[in-house]
């Protein structure tokens, strides 16, 4: 390995990964958008939105998970110059979109009879959470078949226009939402709820503005993928899911994780719970960097196994790795250094700040984990070994991470009850033991490819 190597490297993967990183942030920015401008009409709007989305987003973005199968699959098809299969993947993905966005449609229906009678909320604060889902729920073939068109791209190297869509749609949603909440040039005064409509006709706009691009885009004339609609075929669907559901189920392991410890400290207080969200909401705007390398990781490794490369896909492993670790090294630093500055963005309460600025040091500490576990399973999900990953992350996350963290912060075991700071412990825990195992896994598969088992354009490995 050669130190040209690594910056060539370096350079293929933030060229693929910065369009991807500020797509990201931009979603974030659209949550943030929704939550202050829901919050200037009233805190029960406010909460309303919050709790609204706390059901919403682990729903939609477990059928992502699922779509996020497409990527590998497509950068590999390219790498194998099988072109003509790529059309054909993306259109079954997208008839699996679509079926399992429906079924949250019909779900929620289904069970909003149950809600309203047995979901113990405050009258207005569940008329309008229920309001902003059945608002939203329509959103949700949209943003799904954006999500496949999305990923058919990536998957072909293609990232910039994630990055245009994503600013068009923040660009509608600020005044959308300001149309539907407020009730102006003529619509309906919906107040928070407003937002789900906002939202709705962003997830639209960007699949519409996507199809666009598809459908006029020359890079992409090639696979002319409108041309390949069929009908829906059982056996590559099922090939797909194969993929796709571990990916969803590890994705929803680790978001639910992190909720589940929300419930579990709400008794300690309001202040501990705002520390706790501080720490965790700045860690969630870091993890976009590593994610995001991840994504660009899946893309050049499936790439590369497509063609058969299979040392440029162990060298782009291996210095994306370095690339994770140099740039941990920089987040870290400035979380601790800026730790007190950061939390008084959040907050002016000087005992929620000093009890935020002892979690971001934690917080400093578990970016040197995620960022190898993240990149080493994006890695893993190129060489479409993505079972490993969910068995993985299960037992890292709930099953050492959830221990510690009751262990340590809600007994006296071993050392006096810590509250949350043995939460955060515990996932710092969790995540190197993913580390350790998804790092060690990776280089299974690896040696398994050396040894002839995963043979040039191979659909899938052999576990």
């Amino acid at each position: 390995m050669t130190l040209d190597k690594f910056f060539t490297d370096t350079k293929d993967l933030l060229k693929l990964a910065y369009p991807i990183l500020i797509a990201q942030l931009i979603q974030t920015l659209m949550s943030f958008a929704d939550t202050v401008m829901a919050g200037r009409v009233s805190a029960t709007d406010l909460a309303a939105v919050a709790v609204a989305s706390s059901v919403w987003l682990p729903i939609i973005l477990t059928i992502a998970g699922v779509v996020m199968a497409l990527s590998a699959i497509v950068s590999q098809f390219a790498g194998s110059k099988q072109s003509q299969r790529i059309g054909h993947s993306t259109i079954q993905t997208a008839w699996i979109a679509l079926v399992l966005s429906i079924l949250v449609i019909i779900g929620f229906y289904a069970v909003q009879p149950l809600i309203v009678e047995h979901v113990d909320l405050e009258p207005e604060l569940k008329r309008l959470m229920l309001d902003y889902l059945s608002y939203i729920v329509w959103g949700g073939p949209g943003f799904c078949l954006y999500v496949v068109l999305r990923n058919f791209a990536e998957g072909l190297s293609i990232t910039k226009p994630t990055m245009v869509i994503s600013i068009i749609g923040l660009i509608i949603n600020i005044p959308a939402n300001y149309i539907f909440i407020y009730g102006a040039f003529g619509a309906p005064e919906l107040g928070g709820a407003g937002c789900g409509i906002a939202t709705a006709i962003v997830y639209w706009t960007m699949f519409v503005g996507m199809l666009i691009y598809v459908y006029l885009s020359k890079k992409l004339a090639h696979i002319n993928l409108l041309k390949s609609m069929s009908f829906p075929d059982i056996k590559e669907i099922k090939t797909i899911l194969a993929l796709g559901v571990p990916i969803a189920l590890s994705l929803l392991f680790e978001v639910s994780l992190f909720s589940v410890v929300a419930i579990i400290l709400a008794p300690f207080g309001s202040q501990i719970v705002a520390s706790h969200q501080i720490a965790l909401n700045f860690s969630g705007l870091v993890f976009m960097v590593p994610l995001s390398i991840a994504l660009a990781v899946t893309i050049k490794v499936g790439t590369s196994v497509g063609e058969n490369q299979l040392q440029q896909a162990k060298d782009m492993c291996t210095n994306s790795m370095f690339l994770g670790f140099l740039i941990a090294i920089v987040t870290a630093t400035i979380t601790i250094v800026f730790r007190e500055q950061i939390a008084l963005i959040y907050t002016n309460d000087k005992e929620v700040i000093a009890l935020a600025v002892q979690l971001m040091f934690l917080a400093a500490l578990f970016q040197f984990s995620d960022f190898i576990q993240v990149i080493s399973a994006g890695a893993l999900r190129g060489y479409k070994d993505t079972k490993s990953i969910l068995y993985i992350t299960f037992v890292s996350y709930w099953m050492v991470g959830l221990t510690i963290g009751l262990i340590l912060g809600l007994t006296d075991w071993f050392v006096p009850r810590m509250g949350p700071a043995g939460f955060w412990i515990g996932f710092i825990t969790g995540l190197t033991t993913a580390a350790v195992f998804l790092w060690w896994r990776l280089k299974v598969i690896q040696n398994r490819a050396d040894q002839g088992i995963l043979p040039k354009g191979s659909e899938t490995i052999n576990i």
